[in-house]
């Protein structure tokens, strides 16, 4: 009997489809955690590229919406957010680490405006770029004993929340006059 047909006789319809996994229930299919961590991979390596979503739903040979779904189950953040992640760790590093001008570090991990790289980097980490620089340089001597790995997790920018909302819940807590 046809869903129609059911609707008309007052028969309930009857609904086949598989029930859509949580957003907390993690991923169990192996294949796809494999295809997945392909396309972070690729991110990882080269996160000064530029990586839409349609670009990694191909490297992970899945759909866009399936990919960018998974995606989030599997690491906890949005693609997009991941390589914001990556991009503001390794100009963290590179601010600490060499003598490159602010504007050379933000276009060599890919971003395509100083101002939006220093507004998110502030959003992100609350410190302007120079202002981090500063303060790396100035905690350099008690880095040197912390191995580069631990370090590296410490630093890791956190975005389990949107820059959006960031700079949303920012503009309320301003007192105005």
């Amino acid at each position: 009997m046809s869903t129609s047909a059911a609707l008309t006789s007052g028969a309930p319809a009857v609904n086949h489809a598989q029930p859509e996994p949580s957003e907390a229930e993690p991923l169990q299919d192996p294949a796809l955690l494999r295809r997945l961590l392909r396309a972070k991979d690729r991110m990882d390596a080269a996160s000064h590229e530029a990586w839409p979503v349609k670009r990694l739903a191909e490297v992970s040979g899945v759909s866009e919406a399936h990919f960018a779904r998974s995606f989030k189950r599997a690491f906890g953040l949005p693609p997009h957010r991941y390589l914001l992640t990556r991009r503001i760790e390794q100009a963290s590093t590179l601010l600490r680490d060499t003598e490159l001008d602010i504007t050379d570090i933000a276009f060599a991990t890919g971003w395509e405006s100083l101002g939006t790289f220093g507004r998110t980097f502030r959003d992100v980490t609350g410190l302007s770029p120079s202002a981090m620089r500063v303060q790396a340089r100035a905690d350099l001597p008690e880095i040197d004993r912390v191995p580069a790995c631990v370090l590296k997790a410490a630093q890791r920018p956190d975005l389990t929340t949107a820059v959006l909302e960031k700079r949303r819940r920012a503009s309320k807590a301003k007192v105005r006059p």
